[in-house]
C-alpha cells in the first residue's frame, strides 16, 4: 500500500485514512488474544513481515532508504531498540488483563510526555500537566482490582504503563532525530532492529506454527502494520496535528469496541470511569499541546 496513492491535499481524504489508521492501530491489539504466541514471538515474526512490506513502499514511492547522516543510524538503532520492547511490553499487558485495559493503560503516554518532555528540554513544568498527570493517576487507581502484582489484571496494567514509557521515549527521540523522514521509511528501520534484537529469543519454533497462525501474523504485519503507518503518514501531510493528535486518541475506543464485537470482551463500570478520565486527559492535554506550538 504505497503511499504515494494518497497523495494530495484533501482533508476529507486525509481524514477518512487517519480515522482508518487509527482504527488498524486499535485492532492491533486484538491480535494479543487472536494468535496462540507470547508476546515477545509475535512481535519478532510482525516485524519481520511489515519491514518487507515497509521496505516495499518505499521504493514504490521511488525514495531512498539510505539515511542522510551516520547519527541517524544510530538514532534509528535507538527507536528500533525502545519500539521493539514498547511492542512486547503492549501485546503482554493485554495478553494478562484485556484488550480494553491494555490499551487504556498504554493510553498514559501523552501525559508522560508533557511531564517529560519539560525536563529534556530545560522548561519549566506547568502546574495544569502535573494536575493531568495526578487525573491520569487516578484514572489507573480506578483500573487496578489490587495492588497485588501476583494479580494478571494489575500486572498487565503495570506492564501497559511500561510500554507507554517507551513509546514516549521513543516518540521524543524520534521528534529530536528521526522527524525528516517519512513515517514507512522510519519503522522499516525500526522494525528490521526489533527483528535483530529480540530474534535471539525467538521461543516458538517456526516449523511448529499453523497456517492459520501464519496468516494471522501475515495479516498484522501488513493490514495492522505497514498500511496504518503508510495512512498515517499521508493524513499527516494532510491534516492539523491538533487533528491527527485527537483523532488519534479514539484508539482505545475503537480497540474496545472491536474487542467487545469479535471477542466478546466485555468492561465493567469501573473501567469505563477510569478510562474516560485518562482519555479526557489525554485529549485535553493534546490540545494544549496543539495551541503551545501555535503560540
Amino acid at each position: 500500500m504505497p503511499t504515494g496513492a494518497f497523495k494530495g491535499s484533501n482533508p476529507n481524504s486525509g481524514l477518512l485514512q487517519l480515522h482508518i489508521a487509527v482504527l488498524l492501530f486499535g485492532g492491533t491489539a486484538l491480535f494479543s488474544k487472536i494468535i496462540p504466541l507470547n508476546a515477545l514471538d509475535i512481535t519478532v515474526l510482525r516485524c519481520v513481515i511489515a519491514f518487507f512490506v515497509l521496505g516495499s513502499i518505499v521504493k514504490l514511492n521511488k525514495k531512498n532508504l539510505h539515511l542522510q547522516q551516520l547519527k541517524h543510524y544510530f538514532a534509528a538503532l535507538g527507536l528500533g531498540i525502545l519500539v521493539s520492547l514498547h511492542w512486547v511490553t503492549y501485546f503482554s499487558s493485554m495478553q494478562r488483563s484485556s484488550v480494553a485495559i491494555g490499551m487504556i493503560a498504554f493510553f498514559t503516554y501523552p501525559v508522560m510526555t508533557v511531564l517529560i518532555e519539560p525536563i529534556i528540554n530545560k522548561t519549566p513544568l506547568k502546574r495544569v500537566d502535573v494536575v493531568s498527570g495526578l487525573a491520569v493517576l487516578i484514572g489507573v487507581t480506578l483500573l487496578i482490582p489490587e495492588a497485588n502484582l501476583d494479580n494478571d489484571v494489575t500486572l498487565g496494567i503495570a506492564t501497559g504503563i511500561l510500554s507507554a514509557a517507551l513509546f514516549t521515549g521513543r516518540n521524543l527521540l524520534h521528534k529530536r532525530y528521526f522527524s525528516g523522514y517519512s513515517g514507512p521509511q522510519a519503522m522499516f528501520y525500526q522494525t528490521l532492529v526489533a527483528v535483530l534484537v529480540l530474534s535471539p529469543w525467538l521461543e516458538v519454533d517456526l516449523h511448529t506454527i499453523t497456517a492459520e497462525t501464519w496468516a494471522s501474523l501475515l495479516v498484522l504485519g501488513v493490514f495492522f502494520t505497514a498500511a496504518p503507518h503508510a495512512l498515517f503518514a499521508s493524513a499527516l501531510r494532510q491534516l492539523s496535528a491538533k487533528t491527527v493528535g485527537l483523532v488519534s486518541c479514539l484508539q482505545p475506543f475503537y480497540g474496545a469496541v472491536l474487542a467487545l464485537l469479535l471477542l466478546n470482551e466485555q468492561v465493567n463500570s469501573t473501567t469505563i470511569v477510569g478510562g474516560l478520565i485518562i482519555l479526557a486527559t489525554a485529549v485535553f492535554e493534546t490540545q494544549q499541546n496543539h495551541k503551545k506550538n501555535k503560540a
